[in-house]
């Protein structure tokens, strides 16, 4: 039987049990597993903590094969390289690279010309990766305190500058006062899932929320930022959870 229940806490709501299709429950015991990899069994062993058929699960699976998602081998399935790249922004959302602030920004202004719609999502899903947010159209922007490289995505359709606003952004780029509230309720959520599926969904939850944190520098943040509190909180509730989820897909 299906569960029906959804996990609630004050400010947050995450996916409701009934709801979660098998691809995302799929997806995500995937991103989170190292190496991305795990055997039919384990994922059908998934799909039944939230009610899904094992007959659905591996429907589900093959179509995600047929998506490019997944790769077989042996009875296993592996993370396509695309997804693998997600994975990898998922575990630098939980431990960033960051360098100290000098107080200049990077902007990114578009400059191509007659850019076809998947330039520009390209563009778009690029410049979200990489924590930039969008003054006005084509103009991107945030601190550069992060350390990474430029893909040839953002090389191919901007040009690059650094500079100083005369003015903090900040407010108008980011919501920081939803992202503490939601990021407070998911630490009380840390602290009492009730079973294994509950678990599984905060978890989900958490790893969803840090890939949003703008990742500004501390002299951007208000009081109080709940950012570094939230992960070192997931990374104790993943290593205790992680042992117990797999202890039961091994049975």
């Amino acid at each position: 039987m299906a569960h029906t229940s959804s996990v609630t806490y004050p400010g947050y709501v995450l996916e409701e049990r009934n709801t979660l299709s098998a691809r995302s429950a799929l997806l995500s015991a995937l991103l989170g597993s190292h190496p991305p990899e795990l055997a039919a069994r384990q994922l059908v062993r998934i799909g039944a903590l939230f009610g899904i058929a094992e007959g659905t699960v591996r429907v589900a699976l093959s179509r995600m094969v047929s998506a490019g998602d997944l790769v077989p081998a042996d009875g296993r399935y592996r993370l396509s390289e695309r997804l693998v790249e997600r994975q990898a922004r998922q575990d630098e959302s939980r431990d960033p690279r960051t360098r100290p602030w000098t107080g200049t920004w990077e902007i990114a202004v578009v400059t191509a010309e007659r850019r076809v719609p998947a330039e520009r999502a390209a563009l778009r899903h690029a410049m979200g990766a990489l924590r930039l947010a969008e003054l006005r159209e084509g103009t991107w922007t945030r601190p550069a305190n992060l350390s990474r490289t430029w893909p040839q995505t953002v090389l191919a359709q901007c040009t690059l500058f650094d500079g100083r606003p005369h003015d903090d952004p900040t407010p108008l780029l980011w919501d920081l006062g939803e992202w503490a509230a939601q990021a407070r309720s998911l630490e009380q959520a840390l602290s009492r899932p009730r079973d294994l599926a509950d678990g599984f969904l905060v978890s989900a939850g958490v790893l969803r929320h840090l890939l949003r944190d703008p990742l500004l520098p501390p002299e951007l943040l208000p009081a109080d930022w709940p950012g570094e509190r939230l992960r070192a909180r997931y990374d104790d509730f993943d290593r205790d959870y992680r042992e117990v989820l797999m202890r039961h897909l091994a049975d």
